[in-house]
């Protein structure tokens, strides 16, 4: 019995790759930083990634416990994969532990303000909840970030059309977002 335990766990990690391979996948695509005012930075990449997690995680809150599960190893596979990024930035070990703490309560903090918006439908209120984690220091005059809203929302749509198996094999997919110029009116 407790060999199987050991399996289910091998077996999800394979599913944890593949899902998080696929988001990650999705928020390094040019034309979230070409055409809808994500910078291009490390900040601009986590914030992406972040939504990313933050859509998934949003689907998966309605899937059976081990949708749950899975969202939360891609989560925890995330954390893991900011906390080797940091190192390899060369952050030394004493203060990544304190770096790690402070991005998570970004990720949390964002997950709870973007999930308001979604709840309601607000775009305009999402809008300004990612123009505000994006651009913390800019000014008003700072690009908008209503075209990544819309994205989110047809994204979250797209999302809850999928099946449980196509969550529970990390097969989950996302639209890709489109090019500002080759929008239909």
């Amino acid at each position: 019995m407790i060999f199987g335990l050991f399996r289910k766990r091998n077996h999800n990690q394979i599913i944890v790759v593949r899902q998080y391979e696929v988001l990650t996948s999705m928020a390094r695509q040019p034309v979230f930083y070409t055409d809808y005012d994500v910078p291009d930075t490390v900040m601009g990449r986590f914030e992406l990634l972040s939504v990313m997690m933050i859509l998934f995680f949003r689907r998966t809150r309605s899937s059976a416990t081990s949708g749950q599960e899975l969202a939360q190893e891609i989560v925890d596979a995330f954390f893991e994969d900011i906390d080797y990024s940091i190192r390899e930035l060369g952050i030394g070990d004493n203060s990544v532990p304190k770096r790690m703490k402070k991005l998570a309560g970004m990720f949390y903090g964002r997950l709870e303000s973007y999930a308001g918006a979604m709840d309601s439908d607000d775009r305009v209120a999402l809008a300004t909840a990612l123009q505000r984690n994006i651009y913390p220091k800019a000014s008003e005059s700072t690009a908008s970030m209503r075209l990544l809203a819309d994205w989110m929302m047809i994204a979250e749509a797209y999302l809850a059309t999928l099946s449980e198996n196509q969550i529970a094999t990390g097969s989950a997919t996302m639209p890709l977002p489109d090019k500002v110029g080759q929008r239909a009116g």
